[in-house]
Order: structure tokens, then sequence, then C-alpha cells
């Protein structure tokens, strides 16, 4: 109950209005860069996020932005009294997904009036927008001639007005070659192995070990978290699960606790979050091999851990059976 509870009073989400749904990579081979504006406006800025995933456009303006559909048609309006989309236009419903292949409505017409819905109070606003992805299926041809390096595949504009005045947010979308995923596999293996036989052979050490992979599992997810991504509470109650479970080897108590949050922590902090080591655009604020550190540690050191803790269990059984005789 009390890692649930400091789990779910740390990741209360407080952000930006979601305009469509939270279908966001946790790692992609696609990066989208926002170049910026193509004029200043004083207060309005827009980045993307969410691995690319989404655009973030923060409107401190005072003033109505009107970001425009695929037909220049109004799609959403970040005033100063929140976010609206208007329900005629069929991007409002073709980007309710990532890959954009939500069915658009008949009565979603372009050329009409705007009809506006709230969608939020907030001066800010995630969507998805198929100018910025790589919608269509396999690699680009360019990935496929020479998969060792990065290619800038187009540039993309998305139009923005404010009152009768349209501007643009442009950038660039590149593909980006893979990292080679069996070395950090392999270094996983390595480390589960070099943590179950230090534990094995010197079980005090599995507690400061415990203390370490928790701290870091909880770090990454909860700096995972506040950045807007969603699921996180399983990992971040996980790292807290292996700290108490450090804390409690440390001082000699049983090692039951250390198998339950090593097994937690390779599994949420982990497994789930695999494909970061196989993808080189990654949901993570910082730089990719950081993550992909947290995510081996949280693999190899976890897996360690439950082993020891197995082989701690299995050899105090004898010794116990024969006292209750």
């Amino acid at each position: 109950m009390f890692v649930a509870g400091l789990a779910g009073a740390l990741l209360v989400p407080a952000g930006p209005a979601m305009a469509h749904g939270g279908d966001a990579p946790d790692a992609t081979a696609y990066r989208t860069q926002v170049g910026g504006l193509s004029e200043p406006v004083t207060g309005l800025s827009v980045r993307a996020v969410e691995a690319g995933a989404r655009l973030e456009l923060v409107n401190h303006t005072g003033k109505t932005v009107e970001i425009l559909g695929y037909q220049n048609e109004p799609y959403l309006a970040v005033r100063p009294d929140g976010t609206y989309e208007n329900t005629s236009s069929p991007a409002t419903y073709s980007n309710a997904t990532l890959d954009g292949d939500s069915p658009v409505p008949p009565s979603a017409d372009p050329t009409a009036a705007p009809t506006w819905r709230k969608v939020s109070g907030e001066t800010s606003v995630r969507w998805h927008d198929q100018r910025t992805h790589w919608l269509s299926p396999g690699l680009p041809p360019q990935a496929q001639a020479d998969p060792s390096q990065p290619h800038k595949l187009r540039d993309w504009a998305v139009p923005l007005r404010i009152g009768a005045h349209v501007f643009t947010v442009t950038g660039m979308l590149t593909w980006e070659p893979p990292p080679r995923a069996w070395l950090w596999w392999a270094g996983a293996v390595v480390l589960a192995a070099l943590v179950g036989g230090l534990g094995r052979r010197r079980f005090r050490w599995a507690g400061p070990v415990a203390l370490l992979t928790g701290t870091i599992g909880f770090g990454y997810a909860l700096t995972r978290a506040i950045i807007g991504v969603s699921g996180q509470a399983p990992a971040v109650a996980a790292g807290v699960l292996a700290i108490v479970a450090g804390v409690l080897a440390t001082r000699g108590r049983t090692p039951f606790m250390l198998l339950l949050g090593g097994v937690a922590v390779t599994i949420f902090g982990g497994l789930n979050d695999a494909g970061v080591l196989r993808q080189a655009v990654i949901n993570f604020p910082g730089p990719g091999w950081l993550a992909r550190v947290a995510v081996l540690s949280s693999i190899g050191a976890g897996a360690g851990l439950a082993v020891a803790a197995v082989l701690r269990l299995r050899a105090s059984a004898p010794s116990r059976i024969s006292s209750d005789a």
C-alpha cells in the first residue's frame, strides 16, 4: 500500500491538453525536429515531444492561436481560456492515432463552418500530425539502400494562424540507424551473471546493489513520468520496492523481499521498456545511451538480484528444517 500510494502521488498528471489518444512509442527510428516558427511570436513555442509522436504548442500570447488541418481548415484552437478542437475538421479524427488510420465520419467537412468543442482548460496542447511522421510501410528507400547512416527524409511545415495572419512552424524528419541491440542484451546478461555470482558468494553486497539498481530504475521512470510518458507507475513502484529490499538486505533481513524487488525491477523497469535497446530515438529527455544504461541495469542487476535471493533462500532452507526437527 505504501509503494502504491507513493507512486500514485508522484505520478499525478499535470501538463498540456491531449487532443488525441496516448499512443506514443517508447522508442522509434524516426527523429522529428522542430526548426522554429517562420516568424517570431512572443509567448508562442512549439516543440516535438514523446519521441516525435506529437507536437506540443504552448500559447502565452494572450491571443487565440489556431492550428490548421491538412486542407488548411481550422483544426485546433488554443485560446486564453483553454483548448478547443473543430469537430468538422477531418484532422480531428484522422489524428486520433499515431498512424493516422482512424476513420473519418462523413459529417467531417473541411469547408464547413468550425464547430468548436472544448477539450481542456490548458493553454497548451499536444497532437499527432501526419506532416511530421513517416507513415509508409517498411523502411524508407534511403534507409534500405544504406541502413548504417542517418538519412534526412523531408522538411515539413505545419500552418498556424492568429486572426487572419497565417505563418508556419517548420522542421525536419530524419531516419536514425538502430543501436547494436545485441551488445546491450549481452551487457545485461553479463551483469546478471556478475550480480548473481557476487550475491551467492557474499550476500551482504546484494543490499547496496539493490539500493543502486532501485535508485536508477526509480529515477529513470520518474523522469519519464514527469515529461508525460504514461504507464510509469509500475516502474516507479518497482524501483521503490528494490530500494526497500536493499535496505532490509543490508540489515540482514530475509532475502524474500530482495527476490520480489529483483523480479519487479527486471520486468517493470527493464523488460517493459526494452524497445530502447533496439531503436535510436527514445522518449527520454536525456541522451539515448543513458536511457539504455538504465534499462540494462534494471534487466541485468534485477535478474541477478533475484537469482542471488533464490540461492540464498535455498541455502538457508536445510538449516531451518534441521532446527525444526
